[in-house]
């Protein structure tokens, strides 16, 4: 798994650098009366993740994690029934974002790999999920003016505008 983290985090260094300069063709900074520019928030969450890469990437060098101290090529069995759980779950939340809306189908999401994957407790499970959609309902539909999808839950929301 070293090897598959190392080349993995190179990638999407690289990955992140191309987007953080393709966003800067729009204005990443504030525009006076309208909020972050278009380009703003593709240039910090590539940042961002430029950031992670190079945290993981140096990890996985110093064999700082267990990751970094395997001697698979790849991914042993466990690896990859988790990599397929996530990879299935975040397909299932992406496609219910469609019907139910994104203020359903995060916190379902939440509560599948919160309790399925993490083995969290209940309290901290429904803290999280119920807080997440209320947080970003207020960050983007209210602070920054961004309709997010809201499926067959759309008219649920006509009381906040």
């Amino acid at each position: 798994m070293k090897k598959a983290d190392l080349v993995a985090s190179a990638v999407l260094a690289i990955l992140s650098v191309y987007l953080m300069v393709k966003s800067m063709e729009l204005p990443i900074g504030w525009l006076e009366g309208e909020g972050p520019g278009g380009g703003a928030f593709p240039f910090w969450l590539s940042a961002g993740m430029l950031i992670c890469c190079v945290f993981i990437f140096i990890r996985n060098l110093r064999r700082k994690s267990p990751e970094g101290q395997s001697t698979e090529i790849f991914m042993d069995r466990e690896s990859a029934r988790l990599f397929l759980t996530v990879l299935v779950s975040l397909s299932v939340m992406i496609g219910l974002i469609h019907i139910v809306g994104i203020y359903i189908s995060i916190p379902l999401f939440f509560i599948f790999y919160m309790r399925h994957l993490g083995k969290h407790p209940w309290p901290l499970v429904l803290a999280i999920s119920l807080s997440a959609p209320v947080l970003t309902f207020v960050f983007f539909e209210k602070l920054l003016l961004i309709l997010l999808p809201k499926g067959i839950t759309e008219e649920w929301f006509y009381i906040f505008y």
